[in-house]
């Protein structure tokens, strides 16, 4: 499937995040465990959820809740925050209507329209998150070598020992810093890791398992989860996958104390 404009959609995936942008997919009533912020690109749209169906040209539909985007032929921007992320208060504070368990209408969704072309600063736009962060650098280490080996069974005391930290500190440090858990950061790393392969020609099933998924059935549960839809439902469409900032993260603050 392809955009109004003769487009090839589009999945950015950073890690926590993901970002489609392209014609609306055949997405039935589902819920996912991510957060969805959804921009309609070319109009309005209408979103139907257990509380009513609104039509509004932004909304955030939280994670869990049970909803179907109905988008006639134009374009859409979905982007995908995990639920366990620090920026979920950030976002839900730039959203000015509430709809129920849906919050809509972004206050910044003008300029989102505007810098489509940046989808960097679209996403900055989207959750009003700073650029350039600094991040402790015994969690920039830890977050780095799980996207450079996702492959790699870790548990987070072992992580946590390599950066010279107790479980308990390292396990908070991470969720601070990183913007999600230790334990969904992985899942992400390994999503990056698929999306990066399938970019460069590798088929969907030799990606998944090289990435750390028990099987091809484990790695498509898990994308259906995320998303809404499958990922060779996605690739089917004609969508084009790109990772963004995969590795390395961030700039290193200065060292802290335990």
């Amino acid at each position: 499937m392809t955009s109004v404009a003769g487009e090839r959609g589009k999945l950015w995936l950073w890690p926590g995040q993901a970002t489609y942008l392209g014609a609306p997919l055949l997405w039935d009533q589902h819920s996912t465990p991510v957060h969805c912020l959804a921009v309609g690109v070319d109009d309005a749209f209408v979103v139907h959820s257990s509380d009513g169906s609104w039509r509004r040209r932004s909304a955030l539909i939280p994670a869990r809740t049970r909803h179907r985007i109905e988008a006639g032929s134009g374009r859409v921007l979905f982007h995908y925050l995990d639920s366990a992320s620090t920026r979920t208060d950030d976002v839900h504070s730039l959203m000015t209507e509430a709809l129920g368990a849906i919050t809509a209408t972004h206050r910044d969704e003008a300029a989102v329209l505007d810098h489509l072309h940046d989808p960097g600063e679209a996403r900055r736009l989207l959750l009003g998150d700073a650029s350039g962060e600094f991040v402790d650098p015994r969690i920039r280490a830890a977050m780095n070598s799980l996207l450079a080996e996702p492959e790699r069974e870790r548990d987070a005391s072992t992580v946590a020992a390599e950066a010279g930290l107790s479980t308990s500190r390292f396990l908070h440090l991470f969720s601070e810093q990183a913007g999600t858990s230790f334990r969904r950061f992985r899942v992400w790393a390994r999503l990056l890791r698929v999306g990066a392969a399938v970019e460069a020609g590798a088929n969907l099933t030799t990606a998944a398992t090289d990435a750390g998924f028990a099987s091809a059935s484990h790695f498509s549960d898990t994308f259906r989860r995320m998303f809404g839809l499958s990922a060779t439902a996605l690739l089917a469409s004609g969508a084009e996958i790109t990772t963004v900032q995969a590795h390395p993260i961030g700039r290193s603050a200065p060292a802290q104390r335990r």
